[in-house]
């Protein structure tokens, strides 16, 4: 009974225990259990917290006794990545410098997750602070991508992705600077949801100078729902978003009503998508199975699909100085000092770089370009299309690959769909669109004009009524699960 009920939506798991079909603390114990069957393949958490869990249950389940109302997401496991902080339970940001770290106060997201009685089971691996789009990191094993072991889950919530997709729970929270959320979602075929810059508050993260590391990303850093349907994402939403006074940024979400977003009728859209961006090396098969699945999302909706180019130039110059400019170099320079060849190389050469004013002054002026460039293009369309990644999941220890479609490209150059759109702020998610020849999962982007976050999500859940994802159950997961 319970290893089928581990594979239904977070919506459903919670409408059981709010009725009664099943206590918070047996759901919480079987998904402990599938934990320590497939987390050893998987790797996907670097600290688990079964016993809080369990007491968490417990008292959900008491107070359901006394008939004492139960949130929206009552006795639902959730996942959490290793960036966001979470009070009593440790958050090491993938650092040795914060090895031992205990938060006194959760994130914003996560004291409003638990409110709504979701249960914490732990925290996700991400790369170190988060400055990698895959998921190594010097204190923990690397993630592993449930489709196939060898390959990565994408970063840099790296494991949270795997933890979705190995089916391990039924949500989870990632952050999203640069497509941190739309990345693992792409390569592991879950559901990720970056909502418009300030609809979900972010503290401590990026926000307490006490933290060098931690404290980074403030203008582009987003935290988003992972899940495994649109209707999850949409439940954590109207759970998490909302403005509060630690977050100079947040702004109300009066004008979202989360879940009936879902049924938000989508007649006469007018739909832009872009296979390159005009100047990506995209692999053959995302090209081909992204553009197919662009067309059929806008056949069924009767939709006009327009193949464009947006204009987009490479500015992934401007992305990294925009991190060191909002990085606390001062402090993560007497953390490289101390902390030496333990910290993760690709981040050092960060840190060691000359960094001038003009580069940040630059890197802040083509930004301003960018959000005009693409406000204007927007006025034309509804939503624009793409693929979320340039290539499929690839070989676990790698950054990123250097020759995509028979094109030498840095080792970033696949992730050049998703940060654009941190520049501007924009809805964005990742839907799965479909697998290549071997059975790897490729996503699709979903941007929307911003703070037009419920277009999105109706388009999110159009295209997973036109094309569903879930029946789908990973190979090396499915060696496990017979």
């Amino acid at each position: 009974m319970f290893d089928a009920l581990l594979d239904e939506d977070a919506t459903q798991l919670a409408a059981r225990v709010r009725d009664g079909e099943v206590s918070a603390r047996e759901l919480t114990q079987a998904t402990l259990d599938r934990l320590e069957q497939r987390e050893p393949l998987i790797q996907a958490f670097c600290t688990l917290a079964p016993e809080r869990a369990l007491a968490q249950a417990e008292q959900i389940d008491r107070r359901r006794a006394r008939g004492e109302p139960l949130g929206a997401l009552a006795g639902v496991p959730l996942a959490v990545k290793d960036l966001i902080c979470t009070a009593g339970v440790r958050t090491t940001s993938g650092s040795a410098a914060y090895a031992d770290f205990i938060p006194e106060e959760d994130d914003i997201t996560v004291e409003r997750l638990l409110a709504a009685d979701a249960i914490l089971l732990g925290k996700t691996t991400a790369p170190e602070f988060g400055y990698s789009g895959v998921g190594h990191n010097p204190l923990f094993p690397s993630p592993r991508n449930p489709w196939d072991v060898s390959k990565t889950p994408g970063g840099s919530s790296a494991g949270s992705g795997a933890a979705l997709a190995a089916r391990l729970c039924p949500i989870a929270l990632g952050s999203d600077g640069g497509g941190s959320v739309r990345i693992p979602a792409a390569h592991c075929g879950v559901y990720g949801l970056k909502a418009s810059m300030g609809r979900v508050p972010l503290w401590p993260g990026c926000r307490d100078e006490r933290y060098p590391g931690v404290s980074s990303w403030e203008s582009l850093e987003h935290i988003g729902p992972m899940t495994r349907s649109v209707r999850d994402s949409a439940l954590m939403m109207s759970v998490m978003a909302g403005p509060d006074m630690r977050d100079r940024h947040s702004i109300p979400c009066s004008d979202v009503d989360w879940l009936a977003s879902l049924d938000r009728p989508l007649q006469g859209l007018r739909i832009a998508f872009s296979a390159d961006f005009g100047y990506i090396a995209v692999d053959a098969e995302v090209r081909a199975v992204v553009t197919a699945a662009a067309r059929r999302f806008a056949a069924a909706l009767g939709a006009e699909l327009e193949e464009v180019d947006p204009g987009i130039a490479d500015e992934s110059a401007s992305f990294a100085a925009l991190v060191a400019f909002e990085s606390d170099l001062s402090g993560m320079r007497q953390m490289q000092s101390e902390l030496g060849a333990t910290m993760s190389p690709h981040l050092s050469a960060m840190l060691q770089r000359d960094w001038r004013a003009e580069h940040f002054t630059d890197a802040n002026t083509t930004r301003k370009k960018l959000c005009n460039q693409l406000w204007r293009f927007m006025q034309r369309y509804d939503l624009l299309l793409s693929p979320t990644l340039a290539v499929p999941p690839f070989a676990l220890h790698m950054q990123g690959p250097e020759v995509i479609d028979g094109r030498m490209v840095r080792s970033d150059h696949w992730l050049s769909f998703c940060f654009p759109f941190n520049f501007t702020g924009q809805p964005a998610a990742s839907v799965p669109a479909g697998f290549t020849a071997s059975g790897l999962p490729i996503g699709m982007q979903i941007v929307g004009r911003h703070l037009d976050d419920g277009l999105v999500l109706a388009a999110s859940a159009a295209f997973e009524r036109i094309q569903p994802w879930n029946h789908h159950y990973p190979a090396a997961i499915g060696v496990l699960h017979e």
